[in-house]
Order: C-alpha cells, then sequence, then structure tokens
C-alpha cells in the first residue's frame, strides 16, 4: 500500500467519506477513546459509517468525575460498543509506591508503560485489528504534523485519522451540526502538557 499517495487522495476527500472507504477496506476495525475533548465527533463518524465496531478504552484510572460522566453519557447516546481495558494495579495502590512522576522523573517511563501503554498493547493484541481509527489532527505535536489521514502503527496496523485536517472550529461545528455533547474537563497523567506526545502513536 502507498500511504503516501493514498494521503494525497484522501486530502479532498470529507471525514465520511474516508470512514466509508477505510470500513470498505478493513476486516477487522477499532477505533480507540479516551473521552477527551473532541471525542463525540470521532466516535459518532465512525458508529454512524459501522454502528457495530468495538471502541476501545484504556481507562487510566486518573480520569476526572466529568470525563466519566461524559462517557457514560457517549455510550449511552451513540450505543457504544465499549471494550474497557485498565490497568493492573490500581490508581489507590499506584499512588502509595509511585505516585504521578513529572515528566522528567525517570520514573515517569514506568507509570506510563502501567497506566496507558501496557492495557492498550493487551487489547490491540486481543482485538488484532487492521484497521485503527483515531482522533489525531494535524497541529497537535510535532510527531503528528509529520503523518497524515493515513499512517502505520509500529505494529503495521493502518490508522486513519479522519479529522486529521480539522481545526478545533471545524470540530465545534461538527458536534453542534449533530447536537453530540463535549467535555473539556480532561487529565491525562501520562502526558501533563497538551502538546507532549501520548507514547500510543509513535
Amino acid at each position: 500500500m502507498d500511504i503516501e499517495k493514498i494521503n494525497i487522495e484522501l486530502a479532498t476527500k470529507t471525514p465520511l467519506e474516508i470512514v466509508q472507504w477505510a470500513i470498505t477496506n478493513a476486516q477487522t476495525p477499532v477505533v480507540t477513546t479516551n473521552f477527551r475533548p473532541y471525542e463525540s465527533a470521532i466516535l459518532h463518524l465512525v458508529t454512524t459509517v459501522n454502528p457495530s465496531i468495538k471502541v476501545i478504552w484504556c481507562d487510566t484510572g486518573y480520569n476526572t468525575s466529568s470525563t466519566y460522566k461524559h462517557a457514560e453519557e457517549l455510550t449511552k447516546l451513540l450505543a457504544l460498543d465499549i471494550q474497557l481495558y485498565i490497568p493492573k494495579q490500581t490508581a489507590a495502590h499506584r499512588d502509595v509506591v509511585l505516585g504521578i512522576p513529572q515528566v522528567e522523573d525517570p520514573k515517569h517511563r514506568l507509570f506510563t508503560e502501567q497506566v496507558k501503554l501496557e492495557p492498550f498493547k493487551r487489547a490491540m493484541t486481543e482485538h488484532c485489528p487492521d484497521v485503527w481509527f483515531t482522533n489525531l489532527r494535524k497541529g497537535q505535536t510535532a510527531f503528528r504534523d509529520s503523518i497524515g489521514v493515513l499512517s502505520k502503527s509500529a505494529d503495521g496496523v493502518l490508522k486513519i485519522s479522519p479529522f486529521y485536517h480539522y481545526s478545533d472550529a471545524d470540530l465545534d461545528q461538527y458536534i453542534a451540526d449533530h447536537q453530540l455533547p463535549n467535555e473539556f474537563n480532561y487529565f491525562d497523567p501520562t502526558k501533563q502538557l497538551d502538546n507532549r506526545e501520548c507514547g500510543l502513536h509513535k
């Protein structure tokens, strides 16, 4: 597959057309979410095309109460088939032995592995997707600026980012047009800064 060529072709397509194309060519698609801001858009878009798609949620255990309420609301509204993955250690236990290390602390790598990377690897191993829908967008991080609508994960899974070229204003309009909820009270303990890569997409 010539990803660079396909990215050029998809640049003129709408997010809906991109998802329709990807679903047609997929055997075991999944969409991942963390219920951060604007996740309602990607979840609505993908389930519009494939209502039964598996929705992988790796819950770090450190989400805000607002995020958990938002997750419950969206799950019911969109009838999401949530596949929940959580760390093997509770947040309360980890808080005692490790806490939430700052990004420059050597222990931060272990923390990220425990709360995000290990549950995600477990999810991907169990579901073996060939297509992975994400809400990555240009302008979020330097790494994300270097990819495109289509990219490949380190394990060779085809990643599809239908809203890659959308701005916050574009997503605000999508959410308004479809009367979707949004939630901005979100916390990712592994990133701490909005422009830092989360670790799943490299």
